[in-house]
């Protein structure tokens, strides 16, 4: 069902925005997943090194 939706999204796109408007879209979309993957891993890896050398004395 979900790949469905993402489908007419893009379908809906593509009929209603011109192809510099759909790329610049994509981009832009591209860019902030980008930027939380990065967030998300560096918090992983701090919360990691936390637990690792946080329990010694």
């Amino acid at each position: 069902m979900k790949k469905y939706s993402v489908l007419a999204v893009l379908a809906l796109m593509v009929t209603t925005l011109s192809s510099c408007e759909l790329v610049e879209g994509i981009f832009k979309a591209g860019v902030w997943v980008g930027v939380i993957a990065v967030v998300v891993i560096l918090a992983l890896v701090i919360w990691l090194i936390s637990k690792i050398f946080g329990g010694r004395g």
